[in-house]
């Protein structure tokens, strides 16, 4: 007999008829000799259908009786669900949140989930019974009982929390679509569906927006090693696995890591190759990448900047053992990339610099919390540590440095974040220094697993940021303060001299949403700071490619930009991580992006997935 959490999303639920077909697929489940717990969301729209009811009744309502109103859609569903089960000969019972006893952080409307009382659950599970639990909320404490949400995504987290606190065999996520496909199949129809996918591929996916699982989610399931299966509500198809690798030991106590970064790492067998002034024109990166391919240099860090004019920075970063390799290929390539236009200079130059280290934090916790990268730059700042390149994904923050200030960034960033003892820190960076983007084992799958596209970011550029320690500190401090979120951040590599200080462009996306209100707040601290311009564009949309395959992979970037470049799409930014690569281009070309990026690394399939409404 196994113990099984099934998890029903809003859609799953929509209906009687989707109900009783839930009903009916729990009531078989447990027929083939199993313990089953169902967690389930609220009624197809209903939570959007109350968000509206309270912005109808406040502008700015209040969150502690957001919580009170939001908490309300599970109640609903759980109780007919219930119901359902009871008409079929079945024994349930429905519990809410509180009832389960899943303790959480005291965040209204953004709760992380802290312990999990499971002797309630335990019981009913031995009496016969199947638990219907409520997604989505929780309590902050035994003694207040005030009711908490958590957030987007929180019935899938709920359901691999509940997972990992009952130790169960496996949490089955049912959704409208037949597993993880590698693209969001309103856009590819031909999205071809995945048997299996690594934890770490599905979480910066989960990232960027596919929507079939949560990171949150994801998260608590490579900690804890919950086989994690995501399945069709209408089909019996196998679905898609998402795999961990066996996980250490650790406590159920603060199950949902409740900090925002659980990991700091470095490398100092880095340096960095800079092509400056190059052509902001389709097929730019396409060329250069595609060449460093062919010379077989693998690079781990791609920038490209965005600057006044018509062109553009790229960087990237290499090991020290092929810099010689990769400046010869950039030397040779930069006097072909003419720019007829610019009135700076009519050729690239080739920039190199080694004595540099790569210093990077990482975690789940940091999506949707404002002020994680803010923390890092001010923890550098104060460290006295200049920041001469930053990188980032939704997961991970990655600075250049100073190879002579790593030690001294490394111990400053462990202390802030409360990340691991001295001695155990010494020891793992010893076991890794060197390996560069090899923190992932190469993979027997495809170097790019999946694709997505975000359609809904704005970008800020600030001109003329004044070169030294303790700008991006407060540029990025200014933003948490105000509880905006910042993507993707790249600075450029061009140094300019305005009045006798070295300066520097920073361009970065947030929401479209929180873009006007960004914009606004900078300008008027751009005086005080000693910034220059503040420009704003909200047409604007990111591709981005994920697969643990590519690390170890030269040309998987070449291939993109290749890809993107056929189809005249410009290219205005990139931005790496070990296995994520993501360009900014024309909204406009945005599903043509990623169509054509699909089709180029042969990711579509034979059927064609019609999502059901």
């Amino acid at each position: 007999m196994a113990l099984i959490v099934q998890k029903y999303g809003g859609s799953s639920v929509g209906s009687v008829e989707r109900i009783q077909a839930v009903a009916q697929r729990v009531y078989k489940t447990v027929k083939a000799g199993n313990s089953v717990v169902v967690v389930v969301s609220a009624m197809g729209k209903t939570t959007d259908g109350l968000v509206k009811l309270a912005h109808e009744i406040s502008k700015n309502p209040n969150r502690r009786e957001m919580d009170m109103l939001l908490s309300t859609g599970e109640q609903v569903s759980i109780a007919v669900v219930s119901m359902a089960l009871d008409e079929l000969g079945q024994p349930a019972i429905s519990l809410t949140g509180a009832q389960v006893g899943i303790v959480t952080e005291a965040e209204h409307t953004r709760a992380r989930i802290l312990d999990i009382k499971t002797d309630r659950l335990k019981r009913h599970l031995k009496e016969g019974k199947v638990v219907v639990v409520a997604g989505f909320q929780g309590i902050s404490s035994l003694e207040e009982w005030e009711i908490t949400t958590l957030g987007r995504g929180g019935s899938d987290t709920s359901a691999v929390a509940l997972a990992a606190a009952l130790r169960a065999d496996f949490c089955e996520i049912y959704t409208d679509v037949p597993g993880i496909l590698t693209t969001d199949p309103r856009l590819v129809p031909e999205a071809q569906l995945m048997e299996e996918i690594t934890s770490d591929e599905m979480l910066e996916l989960a990232s960027l927006g596919a929507k079939v699982l949560h990171p949150r989610a994801v998260e608590i399931a490579r900690n804890y090693g919950v086989p994690l299966v995501v399945r069709s509500s209408w089909t019996d198809q196998p679905g898609t696995w998402v795999t961990s690798p066996k996980p250490q030991e650790r406590s159920l106590l603060n199950l949902e890591i409740a900090r925002p970064v659980d990991d700091v790492q470095f490398d100092t067998d880095q340096a960095k190759v800079a092509l400056l002034r190059v052509p902001d024109k389709p097929g730019v990166a396409a060329r250069l990448f595609g060449e460093i391919a062919r010379q077989n240099v693998d690079v781990d860090l791609i920038i490209q900047s965005i600057h006044e004019g018509n062109t553009n920075d790229i960087a990237f970063t290499v090991t020290t053992p092929i810099l010689k390799r990769a400046e010869a290929v950039a030397a040779a390539i930069a006097p072909a990339l003419r720019s007829q236009k610019s009135a700076e200079s009519t050729e690239a130059e080739v920039m190199v610099q080694q004595e540099i280290a790569k210093i990077s934090i990482s975690g789940a916790g940091m999506i949707g919390r404002p002020g994680v990268a803010a923390q890092m730059f001010i923890t550098l700042a104060e460290a006295g540590v200049n920041i001469q390149m930053i990188s980032t994904s939704e997961v991970k923050v990655s600075c250049v440095v100073d190879a002579a200030q790593c030690d001294r960034a490394i111990a400053a960033l462990r202390e802030a974040f409360e990340i691991e003892d001295e001695e155990t820190g010494r020891q793992r960076d010893k076991e890794t220094r060197g390996q560069g983007r090899n923190s992932f084992p190469p993979s027997a799958h495809p170097p790019v697993r999946g694709v997505a596209l975000d359609m809904n970011q704005a970008r800020l550029a600030i001109r003329q940021v004044p070169d030294r320690a303790g700008m991006a500190a407060k540029l990025f401090g200014l933003l948490a303060q105000h509880n905006i979120s910042v993507d993707m951040i790249i600075q450029s590599q061009r140094c300019r001299i305005v009045d006798g200080i070295p300066r520097r462009d920073i361009a970065f996306t947030v929401a479209r949403m929180d873009g006007e209100a960004a914009k606004k707040m900078l300008q008027q601290a751009a005086e005080e700071f000693g910034w220059g311009e503040v420009v704003l564009d909200n047409a604007i949309a990111k591709v981005s490619i994920v697969g643990a395959g590519m690390v170890g992979q030269p040309g998987v970037a070449a291939k993109m930009f290749e890809a993107i470049a056929q189809h005249q799409i410009n290219i205005q930014m990139i931005a790496t991580s070990e296995i994520k690569i993501s360009c900014v281009v024309d909204q406009e070309q945005g599903v043509k992006a990623l169509q054509v990026i699909h089709a180029a690394f042969g990711l579509a399939g034979t059927e064609k997935f019609v999502v059901p409404a």
